[in-house]
This record gives structure tokens, sequence and C-alpha cells, in this order.
């Protein structure tokens, strides 16, 4: 049977519940356990695919193509585990399957409610995931704050959790900020009293306490927590601030959170099945030397919308001797050709990630073009990969004009185009190419070269693909089209020979890259930008 760890955050949000979660997952892997990861969102979409990223930051996409928040992108850097729909759920998920179940008549003339119909829901999602993973950890992250309305009907599913399991199968866990007083510098705990109670009003009692100051967590502050929160003094931790966010387990370690939690939940106190993770951590902070890689994107303001391609990035410089600075560049900046010298002339690398609509497009062709004129390593991303070919369509092959028809359906040259199964769609979610595809590389390509194997499955996001008409007058200007979706005929990825690294893909590899795992990609565009 498994067991559960629910984490809550409370007094604010934004403290870093993902982060405990996933250093917790870490943790308990290194002590040989199985560990699946859930978070619960309390807002009415179905899931974040069709939301801004200014109003979300980055969708993270699973395996089997579920659109989800970023905190599953932190969750499986942590435990280096391909997570699945099961990890993601939101009210907008229960109420429509609720719903669906009425209309067909499946509750017998019942009165649907919220208890129990909502609640039961919640609780089969967990409950699904803990069979289907076979997990002996099950991780679930409640998101929002203790105290938020639309947050109640998961409280009250984990508290339901709690009494139809044995006391040692279910933990809470709850993340608060203490905050500190301005002028007097003073840490104050009344907000986690507060919170606590808020929590029990709930039903839930917390059994750890972790803590969020800028100030140290003294013992004389952890016994008045304790003293008012009836925990013991040894299940109150801080999560104290890092240089690196995979040092977290390691600080929650060096308190004991492990073997409190194994205690807690009645497990044997095993060994450490493994140090790497130390040793990782050891080997990223003594990282020398420095480069600096353009991000050239559509929402350069918002940095979580690329967070797991800065992360991939980090992690490649990291592994590579190298902490990465990453120049934040404007892509509508560089339709002004007097810009793109100054901005781009500096730099050790030119990534393009993925983005949706017309904005900025031109200089992010502009910038392919100043990269592949120049000789600047480049790594162009699922857009990245689009904007390359219509740079080549209109630069070398002179077809002016040339685009994508998401961005001018009129165009003589659809270099980019949509899929027939894909023309007669009036949906936006949920209805892109999503999830895991294969793609066979071509000998003797760099991609080849990179990943050491002849087929490969990586993560899909998006609508618009490569138009094959165009393949035969590419190739003969130069474009290696190194990796093919032989299924579907589909150009995966793309390269230029004579260039130092110039390769582009329509998938999204930051999705599994990880820091001890770097991608193939991640790490070959990284070596030749510190070669250069």
């Amino acid at each position: 049977m498994a067991k559960y760890i629910f984490v809550t955050g409370g007094v604010v949000s934004g403290i870093g519940k993902g982060i405990t979660a996933a250093s917790i997952g870490r943790m308990l892997k290194d002590r040989g356990l199985t560990v699946f990861m859930q978070k619960f969102d309390p807002y009415l979409n179905i899931d974040p695919g069709t939301m801004s990223p200014y109003q979300h930051g980055e969708v993270f996409v699973t395996k089997d193509g579920a659109e989800t928040d970023l905190d599953l992108g932190h969750y499986e850097r942590f435990i280096d585990e391909e997570l699945t729909k099961r990890a993601s759920i939101t009210t907008g998920k229960v109420y429509s399957k609720v719903i669906n179940k009425e209309r067909k008549g499946d509750y017998n003339g019942e009165t649907v409610q919220v208890i129990p119909h909502i609640t039961d829901e919640i609780k089969n999602a967990v409950y699904k995931a803990a069979n289907e993973s076979g997990a002996d950890i099950i991780i679930t992250e409640i998101g929002g704050t203790v105290g938020d309305i639309e947050s109640l009907p998961f409280l009250e599913s984990i508290r339901q959790i709690h009494s139809e399991n044995k006391q040692d199968d279910v933990l809470f866990v709850h993340t608060v900020l203490v905050p500190q007083i301005p002028g007097s510098d003073e840490l104050k705990t009344k907000p986690t009293q507060h919170s606590f109670k808020e929590l029990m009003s709930n039903g839930i009692k917390t059994d750890i306490f972790v803590i969020r100051s800028d100030g140290e967590i003294t013992d004389q502050i952890k016994r008045k927590i304790s003293l008012f929160c009836d925990v013991p003094v040894e299940a109150i931790v801080q999560s104290k601030n890092v240089e690196l966010i995979y040092e977290v387990p390691l600080v929650f370690k060096d308190q004991g959170l492990d073997k409190y939690i194994l205690k807690k939940l009645n497990l044997e106190d095993r060994k450490l099945s493994t140090n790497s993770w130390e040793e990782m951590v050891e080997r990223f902070k003594s990282a020398k030397k420095e480069i600096t890689i353009g991000l050239v994107g559509k929402y350069v303001e918002l940095h979580d919308a690329y967070l797991s391609v800065i992360q991939a990035l980090f992690d490649a410089g990291y592994e590579n001797g190298a902490k990465v600075n990453i120049e934040w560049i404007n892509a509508e900046s560089l339709e002004d050709k007097e810009n793109l010298d100054k901005n781009l002339k500096n730099l050790d690398g030119i990534i393009v990630p993925g983005g949706f609509g017309s904005r900025g497009t031109d200089g992010m062709v502009a910038a392919s073009r100043y990269a592949r004129e120049n000789n600047v390593p480049f790594f162009g991303i699922c857009y990245g990969m689009q904007v390359v070919l219509i740079d080549l369509a209109r630069n070398v092959l002179g077809l002016e004009g040339a685009n994508s028809t998401e961005i001018n359906p009129d165009t003589k040259y659809p270099v980019i185009d949509l899929l027939e199964n894909q023309e007669n769609i009036d949906e936006l979610g949920g209805t892109l190419r999503l999830g895991n595809y294969e793609c066979t590389l071509k000998e003797g390509s760099r991609a080849k070269s990179l990943y050491g194997k002849d087929k490969i499955l990586e993560r899909h996001r998006h609508r618009y693909e490569f138009n094959n008409d165009f393949k035969e007058d590419l190739e003969k200007a130069g474009a290696i089209f190194s990796g093919i979706n032989e299924e579907n005929n589909l150009v995966e990825i793309i390269e230029l020979e004579n260039h130092k690294n110039f390769i582009a893909c329509q998938f999204h590899p930051e999705f599994k890259s990880r820091p001890n795992n770097i991608h193939p990609l991640f790490d070959g565009f990284i070596k030749a930008a510190l070669d250069k």
C-alpha cells in the first residue's frame, strides 16, 4: 500500500511549495523508495494550455500529452521520473468529470454536491495515481494558500483520505512564511499560528512545518511554533535561501527531515542508496567559467514562461564547468536591423524557444540568419525550428514572403502549415500535437552523434509542421533533415552543415533534461558555446 504526503501552503503564495514537495521526493528516492508526484490546482481551467504565459508561466507537458503546471517540471527534474496525466488535477477537470457523469445519469438521480461527489472525484485522482504508478510514496501539492475559498474541496478531500487510511500512512506538510519586521528585524510566528489554526478548522492537523524566512529560524522560534502549533521541534525545518535550488534536499537532510518522515510513516530508516545528488550539487557549485547565451523570445518579461529552458541551460552549463548568463532579448527589438549586431555580437550562443502567434517572428528570423551567417552556436526549439525554416526559405532560397500559415494564411510559400487532421479543429485546449513521439536520426548527423542512438522519444506541444513540399530545395541549399518521425513523415530536427552548432528541433527537449542527466541537445549547444 502507498503512503501519502500532502504539501500545503500558508500565509502567502509563492513560498516554494513545489520545491519543498520535489525536495521531499528526492530525499525519499535517495532512500530507495519509489515516488510519484501530483499537483492539485484550484483554477477552473481544465489545464493551463489555453492560458497566456504572462498569466501562468510555462506550460509543462507530460509524456502522455497532459498540459500542466510548471511545478511538474520541478518534480521531474528532482525525482528523475516521467510523470503522467495523473500528476495534474484542476478544479476544472474535476467539475467537468462530475458534470459529465451527471449528464449520463451515473448518479442514479442523486442530488450532485461538492460533498461527496466532488471530493470523491478528487480522492479517486489520488488513489488512481497510487494504483497506476505502483509507487511507495505519493506526494501531492495543493495549489493556492490555506484560506482560499477555491482550495476548500481539495482540503476536505485530503482530510477524508487521512480518515480512510491508517494514521501512519498519511502525512501533512505545511509550508509557511515567518516574516521579518522592517526596522527591528524581529521574526514573527503569529502568521504561522493563524495558518495552522485555519488548517485545523478544516480538520487537518499539520505534522511538519517547512519555514521560509529571510532571518535565521532559531531553536527559540522553533520551540514557540512547537508550543502553539502542537508539533515536535524536530518536525520544524527551515527552507533556507540557497545558491542552487538543487541544494534544498540537502538542506532538509542536514536538519533530519528525511529521517523524521520515515519515522512518521512507520518506514524503515533505510541508508542512503546513493550520494550522487550531493556529488552533483558540489560539481555544479565548482563551475568557474562563464558564458552568455542570448534568449530571443516573445515573453522575456516573464522568465517563468521559459522555466524549463532556463533550467536546462543552467544545468548543461554547470555540467560543463560553466555558469550560464542569460541575455534576455525581446524578439520584436531585433526587427530593427540596427539592433541586431548591438544585441547579438557579444553572445556565445543564441537560443530561440517556443511560442505562439505572429508577434516577434521577424525578429526571431533575423536572429536565425545572424547566427547562421556569423557562425554563432544556435539552438531553435519548436517555434524556433519553424523560424529557422522561414529564414532559410526567405534568405537562402530567395522565396520572398515565405512564412507560416499561422502568421500569414495567404502566403505564397507556406513553409510551415497545418496538418490535414488539424484543419477543422475549432477548440484550442488539448488539441495540439502533445506528448511523446518517436524520431529516427540520420546517420552521420550532429543529432545522431549527440544522442548516440538511432531512435529517440521526445515531447511535443505544437499545431503547425514543416511543409515537406520545400524539403528537396532546402536540402540542396545545405539543410540537413536529421530527425524524422517516420510514422507521419514529419521533420523533427534540422541542422546545417559547415556550422559550429546550428540545430533546431520541433519538440521540447527541455522537458526531458535533468540535472543528473543533461539533455544531449543542450549539452551539445553549451559545449559549442564554450568552444566559441
